[in-house]
């Protein structure tokens, strides 16, 4: 199976300008950091930059309310305080998620532009 592969993508690139297999060489696979520096590229980096700045916020609150937690005898304040590090630790759990699916996102939309140069290549040829 890897060798049908490794043959259709050689007969690609022979199809294919010099730009055209640049091009289709860039859309390989990335590694991780690869795929993760790819979140904050594009129209929606932005956000994923402030998402991790309220990240990195939600952290400090878990800190505050954890040692709080722990030093306080009071009920009604180990209420709020453990409440405090469910929310922080849901809130920064969301915010992870929600950038495992732009990479996710990101990963299928380069394959379909990887099938589109292959479609495109195969019937020019």
């Amino acid at each position: 199976m890897k060798k049908d592969i490794e043959k259709i993508d050689e007969l690609i690139k022979e199809a294919l300008t010099q730009e055209e297999a640049k091009f289709y060489d860039d859309l390989g696979e990335q590694n991780l950091f690869g795929r993760l520096g790819g979140v904050f590229k594009g129209k929606m980096g932005w956000l994923a930059v402030v998402m991790n700045i309220v990240s990195v916020a939600f952290f400090g609150l878990l800190l505050f309310c954890a040692v709080h937690f722990v030093d306080t005898n009071v009920t009604n304040e180990l209420i709020v305080y453990g409440a405090g590090v469910f929310i922080s630790l849901l809130a920064m759990s969301m915010i992870k998620l929600y950038l495992w699916m732009q990479m996710d996102k990101n990963d299928i939309l380069r394959e379909l532009k990887r099938l589109e140069l292959q479609i495109s290549a195969l019937s020019n040829r």
